[in-house]
């Protein structure tokens, strides 16, 4: 019978160079497995792959050397420990995401959590490209955000409370752009210089700083066969709820305007990045 590689593909099983041999992907939301997870899978992978796993740069796994024969097999023990294929081609794909504030000292917004939403939203919804989002906990940018379709990066907003202040200098010391400066018993704050990291935020002893957490955000990044920084068009969002709002307009103006096979970089490109933009202002303002 003839194998439907394209519905197989779909599926995360991808194939080999060897025949009948496919390479499964997981669904790893935000790289996070627990250990259930990975017992089930070290054994999926000695009983019907090769004994061992690869570990995609997207925060995956993949399970090399499983066979035509034993792809349904393969899903239902995977599915006893909760594990469940992930998807290729043009979709939606897993999201990726740092441990964020909940575990990192500086992470500015539980980057699982909203990974944990944005794969719930969107997974594996068809479009005319793959489409891939990633969460960063701060400014250390460790999921390098800009390289998504869409990035999310943690931020604050910063307030100075004068009556708190000590006047130490450790926020001015722990600022790397320069914005915070201490003269005449007086703090001045560069917003143009402010990349809201709140490093000084995390770092003043007396909590006569501020924030508001919020998400700073990309649109139209690439990394492969072309690499593009993506684009922020919008200030800093506070709440989830506009940020859904803002990722619901992004994914589908994609959808309305992308044609088949193209990246959302090349469809901001050829349609205008205004016009995306003005889209994104309306979903910002609600």
């Amino acid at each position: 019978m003839a194998v439907d590689y394209g519905a197989l593909k779909k599926g995360g099983f991808m194939r080999q160079k060897q025949k009948n041999n496919f390479s499964l992907r997981l669904q790893v939301v935000g790289g996070t497995l627990t250990a259930e997870n990975l017992k089930i899978i070290a054994e999926v992978a000695e009983k019907y792959g090769d004994g061992h796993v690869h570990l995609t740069s997207r925060q995956g796994v993949e399970i090399p050397f499983i066979k035509l024969d034993d792809i349904d097999e393969v899903k239902e023990e995977l599915a006893k420990g909760d594990c469940h294929p992930g998807v290729c081609g043009p979709r939606v794909r897993t999201v990726t995401a740092c441990q964020g504030s909940e575990i990192c000292p500086s992470g500015n917004i539980d980057s699982y959590k909203i990974a944990l939403e944005l794969d719930k939203r969107y997974f594996a919804r068809e479009l005319p490209h793959k489409f891939k989002f990633g969460v960063t906990g701060c400014q250390n940018n460790c999921l390098k955000a800009e390289e998504n379709d869409v990035g999310i990066k943690g931020a604050q907003i910063v307030n100075w409370k004068k009556e708190d202040c000590i006047m130490c200098g450790v926020c001015e010391k722990a600022c790397r752009e320069g914005a915070i400066t201490i003269q005449d018993g007086n703090i001045t704050l560069d917003e143009q210089k402010c990349n809201n990291c709140g490093r000084c935020v995390k770092s003043c002893p007396t909590d006569a700083w501020e924030g508001t957490p919020g998400f700073m955000v990309s649109f139209g990044g690439t990394f492969g066969n072309h690499i593009s920084e993506g684009k922020s068009l919008l200030p800093v969002i506070t709440s989830e709820e506009q940020l859904y709002r803002v990722t619901d307009a992004a994914i589908q103006f994609f959808d309305d305007y992308a044609n088949q096979g193209e990246r959302f970089k090349f469809t901001i490109d050829r349609v205008g990045v205004d016009k995306l933009e003005k889209v994104l202002k309306e979903a910002y303002n609600g």
